[in-house]
């Protein structure tokens, strides 16, 4: 495979790419960060706990 070949199936990929999105129809945006940030506070919270010697 050579140089250019490759080249040429990246952009023929990247081009199709922007056509779809990306996104999954399932997948909510406020659902995702919402998980994300109680994750994290989650883990906050479990780090404020572990660390009592202040």
């Amino acid at each position: 495979m050579s140089l250019t070949s490759t080249a040429h199936q990246l952009v023929t990929l990247a081009s199709e790419g922007g056509e779809s999105g990306g996104n999954h129809e399932s997948l909510n945006p406020y659902l995702t960060g919402g998980g994300a940030l109680l994750a994290l506070l989650v883990l906050l919270w479990i780090t404020t706990r572990f660390n009592r010697d202040r």
